[in-house]
């Protein structure tokens, strides 16, 4: 029989093709079960919605641009001692600090919570009952806990997804899919989870955004206060003259009910210790807030206090999960049955041809024990193997005849290995009448 060579080890950002050492190491941020995206090589992570942050930077450096070119140059010689430039120079420091805040919202770890690989294991206390005095175990966890948290009891539920019991004040975002340390919302304007590592950065971009807002919509109209006293005309007909300081006016004046309403919301949630969760949900409404330390105390904890380290090393190495090499294979099997299909066409040479159903069948039936499981590896290791020949019309050939081969002796093994088959024809064939009786 055919014996395929052992297949070669995959290439990866950590590993060395060829290297019998370990197995592969690819980063963590390849294998990231989440619905993020990352770039520059894990170094940064955003949402699935992440590239709604184009969109935001251009709501924001289109309108600094219009009102640099036609607004702040002319007020550059209206005012003593050359001030006129210090308009400008602010417009362009605070848009950069507005960007700056929005990429340390939008491109950092919220506070993730690493996910288990199995559950956590049962407590005696809520994970036995006794039925006629023996203890039994419950088939799955409970789905909530209380704990105390500064004498105030608290419950925390079970995330089925993440297979861990979520820390106080986190939730599952359903559109990242994962649990966030001190959820506060998702938010599509920067396509990133807001939450406890950059809540901070979060108020700071709205803030600072409402007052370039204000700072906007304040010259616009100085400019045309300078156009009214230099040309002595009417506040319409200075308006008309500059057209772009009127349709700076109306976007800054919409826009700052946007990012004004979020900053005052904010402000009244870091005041009292909340997240928008937590309020969208009248958590406290009936009982008291146990992190509500005090309006100081609640702004030192938000902007005073150290941001805790990320939870997660997206950019480490690790080793090849089994589940992505198993279904690397079974893509490569899957390549093969178009070829199975052609054997159609060899019935009539005498070629044994087999249906992809049936085999599908016999191949649950041979894995479902262990002893059958080393056998039916060979089939796995020899289509990674032959992988490699599939570009070629005669590499293609020479795979159908040998996985029908395989197939055959496959099938002719299981026939001679089975003794109730053959008794039951042996037992069938005696029973028939004879010819002639």
């Amino acid at each position: 029989m055919y014996a395929a060579p052992p297949p070669a080890p995959a290439i990866s950002d950590g590993g060395v093709a060829g290297d019998p050492a370990g197995p592969s190491l690819v980063r963590t941020y390849r294998t990231w079960k989440g619905n993020n995206e990352f770039f520059l090589q894990g170094r940064l992570i955003f949402g699935p919605d992440g590239k709604s942050i184009f969109l935001t930077i251009f709501l924001i450096v289109a309108p600094v641009a219009a009102f640099t070119a036609f607004v702040a140059v002319n007020l550059l010689d209206d005012f003593p001692y050359h001030s006129g430039y210090s308009i400008l120079i602010v417009v362009i420091v605070h848009t950069m600090f507005v960007l700056i805040t929005l990429l340390l919202t939008s491109g950092r770890d919220p506070g993730i919570v690493p996910r288990n690989a199995y559950p956590p294991m049962l407590d005696e206390s809520d994970g036995s009952f006794h039925i006629n005095n023996e203890q039994n175990p419950r088939q799955h966890l409970p789905r909530a806990k209380e704990i105390i948290v500064n004498g105030v009891s608290v419950k925390i539920k079970y995330c089925d997804t993440c297979m861990l019991y979520r820390p106080p004040r986190c939730s599952h975002c359903s559109v990242c899919d994962n649990c966030v340390e001190r959820f506060d919302h998702h938010c599509p304007w920067v396509g990133q989870c807001i939450g406890l590592r950059n809540y901070r950065f979060y108020y700071m971009f709205v803030f600072s955004a409402t007052l370039l807002c204000f700072y906007i919509h304040g010259f616009c109209w100085v400019y045309i206060a300078k156009i009214m006293d230099s040309h002595e005309v009417s506040i319409w007909k200075a308006m008309i003259k500059t057209p772009a300081s009127i349709a700076l006016i109306i976007y800054s004046f919409i826009s700052v009910w946007f990012v004004g309403g979020l900053t005052v919301f904010h402000t009244y949630l870091i005041s009292t210790n909340q997240s928008t969760y937590e309020n969208f949900r009248y958590r406290y409404d009936e009982q008291v807030n146990p992190y509500d330390k005090g309006i100081v105390k609640n702004f030192k904890e938000i902007f005073c206090s150290a941001i805790p380290p990320s939870k997660n090393n997206f950019r480490s190495k690790i080793p090849l999960p089994k589940e992505i090499s198993d279904s690397s294979r079974r893509r490569v099997v899957e390549s093969l049955s178009p070829m199975v299909r052609k054997t159609e066409d060899d019935i009539e040479l005498g070629v044994p041809v087999y249906n992809e159903v049936e085999e599908e069948s016999d191949y649950k039936d041979e894995f479902s024990n262990d002893e059958e499981l080393g056998k039916g590896s060979e089939i796995s290791d020899m289509s990674v193997d032959l992988s490699r020949i599939l570009h070629t019309e005669g590499g293609q050939r020479q795979v159908a005849s040998i996985l029908r081969h395989s197939l055959w002796e496959r099938s002719s093994r299981k026939w001679d290995a089975s003794p109730k088959v053959q008794d039951r024809i042996t037992s069938d064939s005696s029973d028939e009448p004879s010819g002639g009786n």
